[in-house]
């Protein structure tokens, strides 16, 4: 039983590669946004609508063979609505919207969450509309008349660099899950995948530096620079008290000095490592000096970014590691 299970399971998989393989060559990388075409859109019954064509059969068969009226008008009527069901499911897709969101960076090892939006430019909702891949299925969703909704779709990353969802399938088994009505679309969505962060143990070398903005805990009340996420120990002074309010969780605020203590995190300082080493641990310096409220700069081979802080100098110096190459 369970051999015969698996060997299903393989040729649904091997069949839903082959139709995946021929889509991609019949239409090639889609644009972003795509407007659906109906002849995009592929529909099959689902199991529950192979059972009431079965099902339908047999009321046939057996009206016919008790010339039983009333029994053929059910019949009749409900093959009428099964009919029905499949023109609204196949309509259901069509002229859809496609459009790629944005997707926030990770850290290898982690999954990647892909934002896939879809808008529905006609005066009539589009209901139980999902996103699917290899790795699953996002929830249902009803995206409103003139509206749009946004659908999640999860990706491992393994490693650093540019993690690329080539494929992905939008579906929907709207009304009465008796078809499935999907399409294929190679849009070639990306996402940024940080190096993993060392575990802890090397502490960075302090350099005193000018860092012309950079934060200064004791003397840099000058400018206000951002805030990260609070620590004991942090002064009550410095607590931004209104994002609390706003129920933005209790971060501290921070201001832009001038000459500070800041970290250089330096490639060439990390000898003996290999590259994918010496990456994980700049990353694990990044990571802390951030998390502290630290000025740092980093230094990488052709290329150096000067000492700041702030979530928008700590995401620049991440890409620069998930991007390098040696």
């Amino acid at each position: 039983m369970n051999l015969s299970l698996s060997l299903d399971f393989g040729l649904m998989r091997r069949l839903r590669q082959w139709s995946r393989r021929w889509a991609r060559k019949r239409h090639g990388i889609d644009p972003d946004p795509l407007i659906l075409p109906s002849r995009r859109i592929y529909i099959l019954p689902t199991g529950l609508g192979i059972a009431f064509t079965l099902m339908l059969f047999a009321m046939f068969i057996g009206a016919m063979n008790y010339a039983n009226n009333l029994a053929l008008g059910l019949t009749f009527l409900l093959g009428s609505l099964a009919l029905i069901a499949m023109h609204y499911c196949h309509r259901n897709l069509s002229g859809i919207v496609i459009r790629s969101a944005s997707s926030e960076p990770v850290f290898a090892g982690h999954d990647a969450t892909f934002h896939v939006a879809l808008e529905n430019t006609a005066p009539l909702a589009r209901h139980e509309l999902l996103v699917a891949n290899d790795q699953g299925l996002s929830n249902p969703q009803l995206v409103p008349a003139n509206g749009r909704a946004v659908f999640d779709l999860q990706l491992p990353a393994p490693r650093r660099g540019l993690l690329t969802l080539d494929h992905f399938e939008i579906v929907t088994r709207h009304p009465f899950s008796l078809f499935r009505a999907w399409t294929h679309v190679h849009m070639n969505l990306t996402c940024v995948v940080y190096p993993k962060p060392a575990a802890r143990g090397l502490s960075p070398p302090p350099v005193e530096t000018d860092t012309g903005g950079a934060q200064d805990s004791v003397r840099g009340d000058e400018e206000f620079a951002g805030m990260r996420p609070f620590h004991p120990g942090d002064s009550p002074r410095r607590i931004a008290w209104k994002a609390y309010a706003r129920e933005q969780g209790l971060q501290v605020k921070l201001y832009a000095g001038t000459a500070v203590t800041s970290h250089v995190f330096d490639w060439n300082g990390l000898n003996g490592l290999d590259t994918e080493r010496r990456l994980s641990q700049l990353c694990r310096w990044i990571e802390d000096a951030y998390a502290e409220g630290r000025a740092f700069a980093l230094k990488l081979p052709g290329l150096e970014v000067p000492a700041n802080i702030g979530p928008g100098h700590r995401q620049r110096c991440l890409t620069a590691l998930a991007l390098f190459e040696p």
